[in-house]
């Protein structure tokens, strides 16, 4: 019978970082804007991921603390052992987009993330009216703000039409070697 990989070794192996350099000082947590919204903040989830253990490389995978995580680096920053939680979450997001492990109270962020995503392979830069009509339709939230648009509209903030990126053919290469990895 093969073992299967770890958690913990699958985020050093896809990411380059060990999870065992954290000493558990706790300074991404407390600096982290949303560690209150999360059932695990950032120094849970990387000792979570230190022991190996699968039971709770599934409650990372499932939990919603890893798409509340805004990838603003603070973290990061107040590292001592300069440890990229932000690259670790991303990519355990993934992990659990890939295991189909998304919380249902995740399901809209991941919405918004793939209409930006979207909004950007197809133009090379956000088109605002596009990431909301996407979103939109994903969220199935057809109503939700829709007070806000022609403020917007007449304040000049959305465009109707996008602005295509000149280097396109660079950013349709760049999502390729992306979506083959």
């Amino acid at each position: 019978m093969e073992d299967k990989i770890s958690l913990k070794s699958l985020v050093q192996k896809e990411t380059g970082i060990s999870t065992m350099d954290c000493y558990q000082c706790g300074k991404c947590s407390a600096g982290c804007p949303m560690s209150t919204e999360m059932e695990y903040p950032p120094s849970v989830i990387m000792r979570m991921l230190q022991t190996g253990d699968s039971d709770l490389a599934e409650k990372i995978i499932s939990s919603n603390a890893i798409w509340f995580c805004l990838t603003c680096e603070m973290c990061y920053g107040r590292c001592p052992m300069e440890i990229d939680i932000p690259k670790i979450m991303d990519f355990l997001r993934g992990e659990a987009i890939k295991q189909h492990k998304v919380p249902s109270g995740s399901k809209n962020i991941l919405s918004f993330h793939k209409a930006f995503l979207n909004s950007i392979k197809m133009n090379g830069k956000l088109h605002e009216i596009g990431l909301i009509i996407d979103y939109k339709m994903r969220s199935f939230k057809l109503m939700q703000d829709v007070a806000l648009a022609p403020k917007m509209f007449l304040k000049g903030k959305l465009a109707i039409f996008p602005k295509k990126n000149k280097g396109m053919k660079n950013i349709k290469s760049i999502f390729a070697k992306t979506l083959n990895k």
